[in-house]
């Protein structure tokens, strides 16, 4: 049997992000989803998924879940058998944008997390098209059911979180690297340098995606996906 593939999701998201990956691969392997919702810095958001997670495991995570996806393979990377990080970010965060995310905490604590989340956050994150309206509705049915405490933790976690480029110089198991090509939030050129600081990675770029192509291009996301668990995308 397959190591089991621990999911996790991007800030504000849950397990329903995920709802296509455990629709194709739960046959096959188990599928753990792992919240993160404990832990105030990345390092115990990372321990917490650790304390959760079966002894060895594939790891993927999006988004935020890509960033404490790369503290998990820091902390303990002889447990990870396979690793995909999609539109993910491994540099420490800029003072600049730490600083735009003060006006959000303030009002995502004074009742205002859906506006935060449906005016300022995700509607930059999505490639255009007729599909637009519907992930978005998805995600913010994610972000409100998780609530605001929620994301002042994740905020406050993402603001302190450390560079992982020394990590991503050391993973030695099967990696994939995957971006939406309409990701304005972590673009194409991240990705490329992240495979390059990876050795033996692949870089796939979803058409048609931005942000959130688990959810915008379930289909091409769960090929490439594919491809990575069965290791015939690793050959360089």
């Amino acid at each position: 049997m397959p190591a089991p593939l621990v999911c996790l999701p991007g800030m504000m998201c849950d397990a329903r992000l995920y709802e296509a990956v455990t629709a194709r691969f739960s046959a096959e392997r188990a599928i753990v989803h792992i919240p993160l919702t404990r832990g105030r810095t990345m390092t115990e958001i990372a321990q917490a998924v650790l304390d959760d997670a079966p002894p060895h495991f594939a790891l993927l995570g999006l988004s935020m879940g890509g960033i404490v996806a790369m503290e998990v393979m820091r902390l303990a990377p002889e447990r990870i058998t396979r690793l995909a990080l999609l539109d993910t970010n491994p540099l420490a965060e800029t003072p600049e944008t730490a600083a735009l995310r003060e006006p959000q905490i303030v009002a995502a604590r004074t009742g205002q997390l859906e506006k935060v989340m449906r005016e300022e956050l995700k509607p930059r994150y999505l490639a255009p098209g007729p599909g637009r309206d519907g992930v978005l509705d998805r995600v913010m049915e994610m972000a409100v059911a998780l609530g605001p405490d929620a994301f002042v933790r994740q905020s406050r976690a993402l603001q302190k979180r450390p560079d992982q480029t020394e990590t991503l110089k050391r993973i030695a198991v099967p990696t994939l690297v995957l971006c939406g090509r309409h990701d304005t939030l972590c673009d194409l050129r991240r990705h490329e340098f992240m495979r390059q600081l990876i050795p033996g990675s692949v870089l796939e770029v979803i058409e048609d995606a931005g942000h959130l192509p688990v959810l915008e291009q379930p289909e091409a996301t769960n090929a490439a996906l594919a491809r990575w668990m069965s290791d015939t995308l690793l050959l360089t």
